[in-house]
């Protein structure tokens, strides 16, 4: 398996001049869907669990351009900065709007740290699925877009289920409480978003991705939904941010190689 850091054959000024286009377009996207929410929450149109939700829902959509680079290397370094963004935007930083973006969607139990440990975690996350698969896999980006997706949607939505209507418990010595109807939502949730990253880039629109046929479509989705489930399942709720889409997504990854062997 080689390293795929060198641009594709026959590379041209056209195509720089696109990516350079995506590159834009990504950036004013996720500021966007920073901005915003932190602007109605300073003049307290919303809450701050509002914004923050608002911030983890939208801004991680950006991976579904990356697919659409040519080159998609550049993608990577898009990731990192915004890592390295997040992980600057603390109570203490002397820039203003790096500061008001922690104490716009900062949690109580962030304030120890003085950091915005769950968005750095989610950040990290989609940080290194992105280099892995530019660098290892381009042609099979679907993967890495269903467990980052999973993360941001799927995760949010258990959360939300099972807090408000979910009675039976599931209690684990190292984990917070969780309940059978959001672990349901889990895995539900997770097949829908799954089957619809792999169909969108493995059947309607595959650009420079590797084909897939409907019913690998369904096999993918249903274990890829299955390890989700179980993987937010037992990891403590702090680190499930990482846990979940990066563990969800090289499982499944390495069972298509072994089955492809």
């Amino acid at each position: 398996m080689l390293l795929q850091i060198l641009p594709p054959s026959g590379y041209s000024l056209n195509d720089i001049i696109f990516d350079m286009f995506m590159i834009a377009v990504c950036y004013i996207y996720v500021f966007m869907m920073i901005l915003i929410p932190v602007a109605l929450k300073k003049k307290d149109k919303i809450s701050k669990f509002t914004a923050r939700k608002m911030v983890h829902l939208f801004a991680g959509l950006v991976v579904l351009f990356v697919p659409f680079f040519i080159w998609p290397i550049y993608a990577i370094f898009i990731a990192l900065s915004l890592t390295l963004l997040v992980y600057f935007s603390s109570k203490e930083s002397s820039v203003k709007q790096l500061r008001e973006l922690y104490e716009s969607i900062g949690e109580e139990a962030e304030e120890k740290r003085g950091r915005l440990m769950g968005p750095l975690y989610y950040c990290i996350s989609i940080t290194i699925l992105i280099l892995v698969f530019v660098l290892l896999s381009p042609h099979q980006l679907y993967f890495p877009i269903a467990g980052i997706l999973i993360m941001i949607i799927a995760d949010t939505l258990a959360s939300v289920v099972g807090k408000r209507w979910g009675r039976i418990k599931i209690q684990l010595p190292w984990t917070s409480p969780r309940t059978v109807l959001g672990s349901a939502t889990m895995f539900g949730s997770a097949f829908l978003l799954c089957l619809g990253s792999f169909w969108y880039f493995g059947i309607f629109m595959p650009l420079a991705q590797k084909p897939l046929t409907w019913n690998i479509i369904i096999l993918y989705s249903f274990i890829t939904a299955l390890l989700a489930t179980i993987i937010e399942l037992i990891s403590p709720s702090t680190l499930d941010d990482l846990t979940v889409p990066i563990g969800t997504t090289i499982i499944i990854y390495l069972l298509t190689l072994i089955y492809y062997l």
